[in-house]
């Protein structure tokens, strides 16, 4: 009988009611199912435990379960009947009583031997009645012989049966089938079982490249979810016989205080996947952005200075931490009693404190951390220092989590832990290794409070995908892989300067301090530089040390706005930017951070495009640090040079100068600032042949010149431009955009010249969806040359924005935010559009361009998760500035208008 008197009551009715009619058991019991799905999420909402919700919906499908299978002729009796015995079991998560409103019903109908035919139609027809009541049904069906045939080759039907229940039948079928599949029967001895659930968990581990602090993490399979805690039940019930927490505890595999953490933090995980199914009306288990705003609000977390959802998240994260470290442990805890607990391991000693046993670093008395507090960071340098050091051993990492509270504010102020600290940034092996370790003790927050408060802590948005303490310690992982040489290729800058610093362990300072100040309120990076400080003066930092950390912490955000968001083709914005960073020691450090800082923000964030940005900043600025920053700059002598160098390429490929300058002619000096030298003289030769094609002696109009082309180096993976070249029109860049869109191309750059003639020289820098180039795709080629054509013909396509706007996006609502500033050179309107992503909002703004005649020049298309932040250089029809406050207010407001209306369009 179950503990819940309402579902038992349910259950009862449905029994008596199917006793006086049995030929319609489906409506009946589907009413019974759903009375009591409401009945369990309605105490989920006064806030019923869930994993007593769990269990009393597991027991009250046992019952419908019984009902289902009470209705067929199981036993026809005969001489045979007791060989053809049949039960019915729960297995899986089902069997372990853990059953959510809409987890699969997973069963084993077992038989004694295999009398299947003697079976079949009760069989079938029992399956067919719980499909047509819409439960989930996962089932197999097998002999003993056979359980045991697949328990050995597969180890999931092992673990799924070593979990079963008997709900209806002989118990006794069971209990054979179990002796059959028990180790002892060399059905994966303990060792071999250990080894495969610690595979299947590394396997599910690398897909969330092995942090629980992804953005939408899944509460079942992610690092430090649910899985994780059955793969510790699984190995220890599989060596031990155990069942519970508790009985862990007595084997010693577990300490009271872990069985404690465990047990918070299952029933957290519990609940929150509890809300996913009544949320989502099926078996969710992905914390996907809009359920996490759902669950924050139901669970009474409160926006202050943390949004409501980032509260939430931040438990979950520091939830699923825990988990994971205790995982960690119980894992090493198995290798050694079960992998090596006969093995003669080799013992060497290292000091007073610290042993290797077995390439594991082990403390030689319980008393060395209370003894010697120091040895808490000493031990992470020791493992550092040690190449072939595989890690820490069990009984270790539990004694100095419980030290921790050792750690207080005289251990942090000892200049012995502070020389110890800054030796393990200088450590040979393993540095982000080691700081993940100390991380998860416990003792990385402890020694640095400021790291403590960031622990867990998310950003509500698409562009940081890890939370700021994962993504910090990723930023210093980075760092340390420019070490390596199969590196050197993707980032040959940040190799070769990472070599070359004068102190390597500024640069991970940097990295762990670039964002320590998130979440505190107003701008991080000035608010960081303080934080910073205290840690350089407690660590007996030089002073020209100090400024550097602290110059990094303030500026570490300058270097990839100057690139996205500036022409950095115009010598004044290198000159302004190399004035900032003042030498070429800066520059190498802030190049490194900056390439870091990306690939551990966002790894789709940096492709070919990005790393063409950082490169040329980094080189120009080089080389005017070199000549001196206070070298002024002749724009004009600058352009007049570019153009003699294209002018002589141009001739070596036999065409006359006067052809050459006659096209240039009242183009302006922007065009010849913005491209790169082969550009213009490809540009340049093909517009001039262009011409000569569609002079009336030669072939009909051709229409319009559209090049496709892949710019890319060995060194990344480059980005394509397409070049138009076309009479202008005042909707030119609307129907342009409008075919990149239809071509599933995303923009990242824009450059638009115009010569006096109304001839246009417009370059678009795209890539695809999965942020590579085109790549040499002759087909693809061939569609974007067409789409482009049929766009800027008479007879255009009609304006259909051909992607759809991903789901994750629609979370994100921010309402546009247009600002204008008066830019000196180019001697334009600068306008900045902050707005939600969505595709085709580009040609929206375009639009409201044409319907105030304004005329763009360039735009620079900068993505960041969810958000686009647009730069738009504008002017008047004169090509002047836009003055007009009027003007501007107006031109603005539509901008907000438009893709407003197009955001809550596409959130419906």
């Amino acid at each position: 009988m179950l503990s819940n008197p309402q579902l038992n009551a349910r259950l009862q009715t449905a029994a008596a009611a199917l006793a006086e009619s049995p030929q319609q058991p489906v409506p009946l019991l589907q009413q019974t199912l759903a009375d009591a799905q409401r009945s369990i999420r309605s105490r989920f909402a006064e806030g019923g435990a869930p994993e007593t919700l769990l269990a009393d919906y597991a027991g009250f499908m046992d019952g419908i379960m019984t009902l289902a299978w009470q209705t067929f002729p199981w036993e026809q009796g005969g001489k045979f009947w007791r060989r053809s015995r049949i039960s019915l079991l729960a297995v899986g998560g089902y069997g372990r009583e853990e059953l959510l409103p809409h987890s699969d019903i997973d069963l084993l109908i077992l038989l004694e031997g295999n009398h299947y035919n003697r079976h079949d139609a009760n069989i079938q027809g029992f399956l067919a009645l719980l499909w047509d009541l819409g439960l989930r049904v996962g089932h197999s069906v097998r002999s003993i012989k056979e359980c045991r045939k697949q328990a050995r080759q597969e180890v999931t039907v092992l673990t799924a049966l070593m979990e079963s229940r008997t709900l209806i039948g002989a118990e006794a079928l069971r209990q054979k089938m179990n002796r059959q599949i028990a180790p002892s029967k060399s059905v994966w001895p303990s060792k071999a079982f250990f080894h495969a659930k610690r595979a299947e968990q590394q396997a599910r581990h690398v897909k969330s490249d092995h942090t629980e602090s992804s953005l939408e993490p899944n509460v079942k399979t992610s690092p430090g979810g649910l899985r994780d805690i059955q793969t510790l039940m699984w190995i220890a019930k599989r060596q031990y016989g155990t069942q519970t927490f508790a009985d862990l505890v007595r084997e010693e595999v577990l300490t009271q205080e872990e069985a404690d953490e465990l047990t918070r933090g299952q029933r957290f995980l519990w609940k929150i996947r509890f809300a996913l199914h009544c949320l989502a009306s099926k078996d969710e288990n992905r914390l996907s952005f809009d359920y996490q705003q759902e669950l924050a609000s139901q669970f009474g977390y409160k926006d202050g200075n943390q949004l409501a959802v980032e509260q939430f998240m931040q438990d979950y994260y520091r939830t699923t931490q825990r988990i994971n470290t205790i995982n960690d442990i119980a894992l090493q805890y198995f290798d050694e009693a079960i992998v090596r607990a006969k093995d003669k391991l080799a013992t060497k000693a290292i000091n007073e404190r610290f042993r290797l046993v077995d390439n594991y670093l082990e403390v030689c008395n319980e008393n060395v951390f209370r003894q010697t507090p120091s040895a808490l960071l000493e031990m992470f340098v020791i493992a550092g220092e040690g190449k072939d050091i595989k890690g820490i051993r069990a009984a270790t990492i539990r004694l100095a989590r419980r030290s921790v509270p050792l750690i207080d504010e005289g251990f942090r102020r000892d200049p012995i832990n502070a020389g110890l600290f800054m030796q393990l940034l200088g450590v040979r092996y393993h540095l982000f290794s080691q700081l993940r370790r100390m991380g998860r003790y416990g003792i990385l927050g402890a020694y640095l409070p400021e790291f403590g408060r960031v622990i867990g802590q998310m950003q509500f948005d698409l562009f940081h995908i890890y939370t700021v303490d994962a993504h910090t310690l990723q930023v210093v992982r980075n760092m340390r892989r420019f070490r390596y040489k199969d590196n050197e290729q993707r980032f040959p800058i940040a190799a070769q300067i990472h070599a070359s610093l004068p102190r390597v362990e500024l640069l991970y300072i940097a990295g762990l301090y670039h964002d320590i100040a998130k979440g505190m309120g107003g701008d991080h990076s000035e608010l960081g530089v303080n934080i910073a400080k205290r840690f350089c003066e407690r660590h007996g930092l030089a002073e020209w040390e100090t400024n550097l950390v602290c110059w990094l912490v303030l500026n570490h955000l300058v270097m990839s706005t100057t690139a996205q968001r500036k022409d950095i083709q115009d010598p004044e914005v290198v000159q302004e930017f190399a004035q900032l960073v003042g030498d070429p020691v800066r520059l190498d450090y802030l190049y490194a951070l900056t390439v870091a800082d990306i690939n551990a923000t966002n790894p789709s964030l940096w492709n070919g495009w990005r790393a063409s940005l950082l490169r040329h900043l980094y080189l120009d600025t080089k080389r005017v640090l070199r000549q001196g920053e206070d070298k002024q700059v002749d724009r004009h002598a600058y352009v007049q040079n570019v153009q003699q160098l294209a002018i002589s390429r141009l001739a070596e490929r036999g065409i006359e100068a006067a052809r050459v300058t006659a096209l240039w002619r009242d183009l302006g000096d922007e065009y010849f600032l913005r491209e790169r030298m082969t550009d213009l003289v490809e540009h340049t030769e093909a517009v001039l042949a262009h011409q000569l094609d569609n002079q009336p002696d030669n072939q009909p109009d051709k229409g319009p010149l559209v090049m496709v082309q892949d710019v890319s180096r060995r060194t990344d993976t480059g980005f394509t431009q397409i070049f138009v070249h076309t009479p202008s029109r005042q909707d030119l860049f609307v129907a342009i955009v409008t075919a990149i869109d239809a071509l599933r191309l995303d923009i990242v750059d824009a450059g638009i010249a115009t010569s006096a003639t109304g001839l246009t020289f417009n370059t678009f820098t795209v890539l695809e969806a999965d942020g590579l180039p085109v790549g040499d795709k002759p087909a693809r080629v061939d569609e974007i040359r067409a789409t482009l054509a049929a766009y800027l013909g008479d007879k255009a396509p009609k304006r259909r924005y051909s992607r759809r706007t991903p789901l994750a996006l629609k979370q994100f609502r921010m309402k546009t935010e247009v600002s204008c500033h008066q830019a000196e050179h180019p001697p334009q309107t600068m306008l900045e559009v902050v707005a939600p992503d969505r595709p085709g909002l580009l040609a929206l703004v375009a639009k409201v361009f044409v319907e105030f005649n304004v005329s763009l020049t360039t735009a620079r298309i900068t993505t960041l998760g969810e958000r686009v932040e647009d730069i738009f250089y504008i002017s008047d029809e004169a090509g002047g500035r836009i003055t007009d406050a009027r003007v501007l207010a107006q031109l603005s407001q539509r901008i907000c208008e438009e893709l407003d209306q197009a955001v809550e369009q596409t959130a419906a």
